[in-house]
């Protein structure tokens, strides 16, 4: 038997339920898999008083420490967290609050499932505990973090110390070596999919029950400028009939409600992955217009519901987009994209092959490859003792 603690702070919680439903995700498929016996620790930051009063810590604070979760247990020590100003000591600080737990329990590996604050704080228990650990890469956590000079240096000494490391993708892979992270150490570890819940449908059904005549284009994304809301509203401006729905919430909403005044713009906010799974299957493009990316899990939800994909060429889209009838890949400029969407609502591409391509990325293949992964660190780990 394998015990894994799985390290999160992207891991879904009451407060936040559309938190990393990847992540969730990843860790139920290898929780599955014979021979595997898990845990979770999704440490909860906190501000110390008075900032601990501010609302939007409110939900966090009135967390249980340890609850099961979808037949896990999820254990969420409290640490402190310093807003902005000390972003820099977060690993260590949860380093700190997770140590009484694994001095408690018994584990043989760490699956650390972002690079920051996760992996560097796994590198401090492994040091402290002796037990080896992994960390993955997935995208914010390199293309953003890794560019503070203060937490840029506690990625790269995490990467080389690590006894395995995981990219999303193999541009992902490329960009860990380019920080000075050993690319031998580095394996690709594609997202999956979940094929049950995202699957075509009736596209003229889906679009009429919500309310949708003309061309459908859905984004899906936190509403922030890198993942392109504001260049999806300028490109679909000219597009006739077309609605445009932005999936998300995020600190540009009000900015974005105000581009798209007189357009057919519609805002849903944070929604359930089910209800994300009935857009995807009625539109008719998932559009996401973003500057970087690890591999976009909405790019693998929209192909299981065979609809196509419009994306900026970045991170791991050339591993999931093999070819022009997945979709297209073009340029950040609000023309390009116009014509993409054009394009591909003149010529849909085949639902089923789009199906097709996106069967290559289930959850059953991510959880055995990741079992495989970390039963190998283990026993090497083992072996060198």
């Amino acid at each position: 038997m394998l015990r894994v603690l799985t390290l999160s702070t992207l891991f879904p919680n009451a407060a936040e339920p559309a938190l990393g439903p990847f992540v969730e995700r990843q860790t139920l498929g290898l929780a599955a898999q014979p021979g595997i016996e898990l845990e979770v620790a999704a440490p909860t930051g906190i501000p110390p008083w008075p900032l601990s009063l501010h609302p939007h810590y409110a939900g966090r604070a009135a967390l249980p420490t340890e609850e099961i979760h979808c037949g896990l247990r999820v254990h969420r020590p409290r640490f402190t967290v310093w807003p902005k100003l000390g972003q820099a000591r977060a690993a260590e600080a949860m380093a700190e609050a997770l140590l009484p737990l694994l001095r408690a329990r018994r584990f043989d590996v760490i699956d650390a499932e972002f690079f920051w604050p996760d992996g560097p704080a796994a590198a401090i228990l492994s040091k402290e505990l002796g037990i080896p650990f992994s960390i993955k890469a997935r995208g914010s956590d390199i293309h953003h973090w890794a560019k503070r000079p203060a937490i840029r240096g506690q990625i790269v000494a995490a990467g080389r110390s690590s006894d395995g490391l995981l990219a999303v993708s193999g541009a992902m892979k490329a960009d860990m070596a380019a920080l000075g992270i050993p690319a031998d150490k580095i394996r690709v570890h594609h997202n999956g999919v979940d094929l049950d819940l995202f699957r075509p449908i009736d596209r003229a059904e889906a679009k009429a029950a919500l309310g949708i005549d003309g061309p459908l284009i859905v984004t899906i994304g936190t509403l922030i400028r890198r993942k392109g809301q504001w260049l999806a509203i300028e490109a679909v401006r000219d597009l006739p009939g077309a609605t445009l729905v932005l999936i998300g919430e995020g600190p540009d909403r009000a900015a974005l409600e105000r581009q798209a005044e007189g357009q057919r713009v519609r805002f849903t906010g944070s929604i359930p992955q089910a209800e994300i799974a009935r857009w995807l299957g009625a539109a008719d493009v998932m559009l996401l217009p973003t500057e970087r990316e690890g591999l976009a899990n909405v790019w693998l939800e929209a192909l299981a519901c065979g609809t196509p994909v419009v994306t900026s060429d970045v991170g791991g889209a050339r591993d999931v987009f093999d070819g022009p009838d997945a979709g297209r890949l073009v340029a950040l400029d609000r023309d390009a994209i116009a014509g993409a969407v054009c394009d591909v609502l003149g010529s849909p591409p085949d639902q089923a092959r789009l199906r097709e391509i996106a069967s290559r990325f289930s959850w059953d293949a991510n959880g055995r490859a990741l079992a495989a992964h970390l039963s190998e660190i283990a026993e090497r780990r083992l072996r060198a003792a």
